[in-house]
């Protein structure tokens, strides 16, 4: 602690034996001992203070750096949550015009059914003999033959013969 060898030891020893005697050295030496002893207790409770105290201070800057970086995390969430929230909104908002358009367009596709049957109704009214009301109920005569058709060939789309010419029944 003071870098004092056994030599510097000795001499003091022979100089403390001469200056106090040989009835008082083991008491003073004693004494000093016990001195020496709180000396270094006190100075090992002072070095584990710092020590502590270092290791407080450090754990203080961890903690800080910890909060620090929490905060950091904290706000990046909200960050993320924010945006992910506004694309949200965007697309529900996207949705619901998508929506309000399909919505337009049935009732306009409506109405506009609406109005053909509506028309179709007062056609059928107005002129009931020109418009067949289905399609089986059309005459025969408004289907043509070809003219070109020979009269042994059958017509293939109705499946019957062709119809015979006027120069061969004469």
């Amino acid at each position: 602690m003071f870098d004092i060898g056994f030599s510097e030891l000795v001499v003091i020893g022979i100089v403390a034996l001469l200056v106090l005697g040989p009835e008082r050295l083991p008491k003073v030496a004693r004494t000093t001992g016990h001195l020496l002893g709180r000396l270094q207790r006190y100075v090992s409770d002072v070095k584990s203070d710092i020590n502590r105290e270092m290791q407080l201070d450090e754990l203080k800057r961890l903690q800080e750096e910890a909060r620090k970086s929490a905060m950091e995390f904290e706000s990046t969430v909200r960050s993320e949550v924010a945006s992910i929230e506004g694309g949200v909104a965007s697309s529900i908002q996207s949705a619901s015009s998508a929506v309000a358009d399909l919505e337009s367009s049935f009732k306009a596709s409506s109405d506009a059914v609406r109005e053909s049957s509506s028309v179709s109704a007062q056609l059928t009214q107005a002129a009931p003999e020109v418009l067949p009301l289905d399609a089986n109920a059309m005459p025969d005569t408004m289907i043509m033959p070809d003219p070109v058709q020979d009269e042994h060939q059958v017509d293939s789309d109705f499946n019957r013969p062709a119809p015979e010419s006027k120069s061969s029944k004469t």
